[in-house]
């Protein structure tokens, strides 16, 4: 079959937005061209995967292939597509079946020797594909961020030879199975008991948080606004789940992934009192671009 599908996602914010890997070989000079607006790191997957293929003990074809990303108006960011470009390639070139790509995504980014590191954003892409009724197979780095969304069946191998022989059917890889909520909670918020004084201040934080109110606390540094702050997250109650794979997301958008510790707890960040708003925020002409479009 000269022509394999994979299904994929790419990263738009917090949300994974659906991509189709079309692999196609023809006739012609051997060449590997990708398209469907990708950046540099996405078209660098040419020298990664044919390496991967080849120290994986897979036979790289020698003939004109074209990857197209679709859809094509849709930005392709990162190695995440290395994977999906691997498995087309072998499908395409008769060495797994087709059949086997039809109700599966996949992400991940090889190494030369076709090994797999993980991806950021796993978890979005795992919400998403369960939403479109398929199965995703991750990086073993990335197994149990993806399992939090609980919402579809995850798959995780380390190299590129396992997940050809999941594909084959020769070797399956186990499901993954989430231990997060056996996690909730492992890191305890900071106790409105170590506060001395400021009871005036407590008082509000309480009321704050039983009425679901907002709060501003005004002063000179060092007065204790963040230190109270900090411990607002404890009274509030515990996070719903949906609220919880929200902020897990955010989390997992992160070069260092999702720390299972933190699930269940209610984000909290204290920035610098000298931070400028640009720092708080972001900046740049997709910000102002952004505040623009929100104004009208």
């Amino acid at each position: 079959m000269p022509l394999a599908i994979v299904h994929s996602r790419a990263l738009t914010g917090v949300q994974a937005a659906g991509v189709t890997v079309e692999c196609d070989l023809g006739p012609g000079l051997p060449t590997f061209a990708v398209v469907g607006l990708a950046e540099t790191a996405v078209k660098e997957a040419r020298d990664r995967v044919r390496s991967a293929i080849q120290n994986s003990g897979f036979e790289f074809p020698a003939r004109r292939m074209v990857v197209n990303l679709a859809p094509a108006d849709l930005p392709k960011e990162g190695g995440r597509f290395d994977l999906p470009m691997a498995i087309g390639i072998l499908a395409a070139s008769g060495q797994l079946p087709a059949t086997a790509l039809e109700k599966l995504e996949m992400i991940g980014e090889l190494a030369l020797d076709g090994s797999l590191r993980p991806v950021t954003g796993t978890l979005s892409s795992t919400l998403a594909a369960g939403q479109a009724h398929r199965a995703i197979l991750v990086p073993q780095g990335n197994a149990q961020e993806a399992a939090f969304a609980q919402s579809t069946s995850v798959f995780a191998c380390a190299n590129l030879a396992e997940a050809v022989a999941h594909l084959r059917g020769t070797d399956r890889l186990p499901e993954v199975i989430s231990d997060a909520e056996a996690q909730e909670s492992a890191i305890p918020y900071p106790d409105m008991r170590d506060v001395r004084g400021q009871e005036s201040t407590k008082r509000a934080l309480i009321v704050a948080a039983v009425g679901g109110h907002h709060l501003l606390l005004s002063g000179p540094p060092g007065t204790g606004k963040s230190m109270l702050a900090a411990r607002l997250p404890g009274l509030l109650p515990p996070l719903r789940r949906s609220e919880a794979l929200e902020v897990a997301a955010i989390h997992s958008l992160q070069g260092s992934g999702f720390d299972i510790r933190h699930w269940g707890r209610r984000p909290f960040r204290s920035p610098h009192h000298s931070a400028s708003s640009a720092a708080l925020v972001g900046g740049g002409c997709g910000f102002h671009q952004l505040l623009l479009h929100s104004s009208n």
